[in-house]
């Protein structure tokens, strides 16, 4: 049953969410979906501090609760190695799923629409502080004005001013072209996840990357996972290469665009902040640090966070296991040092494990012997003297 709403200056709620993206909406979902809590999010407006349109993917065995935003998905997954070997793989019952921010929010909010207790407000939040009995979020809102609200419990997934401190911390930036073909180019049944034919940096790793929507369409991005990322100009000069010299694409133009960050990174993501402020998303640490990936893990972290509160506990669990997240340790530092070859590393794994097992892998998903047989077709020595070494070595 809804608690009744704490006094104060501004509107109340049970649970305020900061930041309508995907971590945000997805918990607003599944709070309303129980109707046991009232429920605010708190969106940007329109305008600058609104994050442009943006591509999730993930996989799953369905289409999971959202599959009227679903853009494309695809049965059969491919990797090139930097020799221009292809390997397919066919990962059943695992299906891989593309998302589209504008899609996502436009469903999610439909249902907010239509929740009892639930509202989303336009809003700029500028301060989230721990008040007697629960939390409030300080906002300005578009007109000029000001308001306060308070709630029992704040979720806020709002990027990090700064990342915490962390012995290695890589980033996994891009820039990707939705382009439009004049000849059928692409097979709309298989994903590139990784093209390793692209040229490699000196430290990090690159990669292409293509998700077919059609024969003539598909988004082909660029990627790097490396300290820092690179200049417009430099993607787009990447992009041009892969897309005319690799892929062969022939004529074709450019539709739209998007290029962003992701943090890849062994620091470790507060998710408790205060008695009742607590850090959702990327910002709780939701992102894996080997493959980037999130909107899985903030489906897991959005269900458990409603699940507890449908039990009288404020909590956030940890998104992902602490054994997926000492394999990535390693996994980064020996990366960054160098001592693996990040295209052999990702290439040997699609090449020798079933595409199933792969996948709960990178989800975190598989059993310690499962854990166990993927480390046996990694680089063992470099890996081994990188895990021995990591305890020793300070968080900057």
């Amino acid at each position: 049953m809804t608690t009744p709403p704490l006094p104060g200056t501004g509107a109340a709620s049970d649970v305020i969410i900061v930041g309508g993206g995907a971590a945000g909406l997805s918990l607003a979902h599944r709070l309303t979906a129980a109707g046991t809590h009232s429920v605010t999010v708190v969106e940007p407006p329109d305008g600058p501090p609104r994050p442009p349109e943006r591509t999730w993917c993930y996989w799953d065995q369905g289409t999971g609760d959202f599959e009227e935003a679903i853009t494309a998905s695809w049965s059969r997954l491919r990797v090139h190695g930097s020799d221009g070997e292809a390997i397919t793989l066919d990962p059943a019952p695992l299906r891989y799923h593309m998302l589209r921010s504008t899609r996502f929010e436009q469903l999610v909010h439909a249902r907010l629409a239509e929740a009892p207790g639930t509202r989303v407000l336009r809003a700029t939040a500028h301060a989230v502080r721990n008040v007697r009995d629960g939390a409030e979020v300080r906002c300005s809102t578009p007109d000029g004005g000001h308001l306060t609200l308070r709630g029992r419990h704040v979720f806020d997934s709002r990027p990090l001013r700064a990342l915490p401190p962390a012995r290695t911390a890589l980033l996994q930036h891009f820039r990707g072209w939705f382009v439009r073909t004049r000849e059928d180019r692409f097979d709309p049944a298989v994903a590139d996840l990784m093209d390793f034919r692209v040229p490699q940096p000196r430290q990090g790793l690159a990669f292409g990357y293509v998700l077919p929507l059609a024969p003539d369409r598909a988004l082909v991005e660029y990627t790097e996972f490396s300290r820092t990322p690179l200049t417009t100009e430099a993607y787009e000069a990447a992009l041009g290469h892969y897309s005319r010299e690799i892929l062969r694409l022939g004529d074709f133009t450019v539709e739209d665009a998007e290029q962003g960050a992701i943090p890849m990174t062994d620091g470790r993501f507060p998710r408790r902040v205060g008695d009742a402020v607590f850090r959702i998303g990327t910002a709780g640490g939701a992102t894996r640090p080997s493959t980037g990936y999130t909107f899985a893990a903030v489906q897991r972290q959005s269900r458990d966070i409603a699940a507890a509160l449908r039990g009288g506990r404020a909590v956030v669990p940890a998104p992902h296991r602490w054994r997926s997240l000492a394999m990535d340790a390693v996994f980064l530092r020996a990366l960054d040092t160098g001592r693996i070859d990040g295209p052999a590393f990702f290439t040997g794994l699609f090449r020798h494990l079933p595409g199933d097992r792969l996948l709960r892998f990178l989800d975190g998903g598989t059993t310690p012997w499962e854990d166990w047989t993927v480390g046996l077709h990694t680089p063992v020595g470099p890996m081994l003297r990188t895990a021995l070494e990591l305890p020793f070595l300070r968080r900057r």
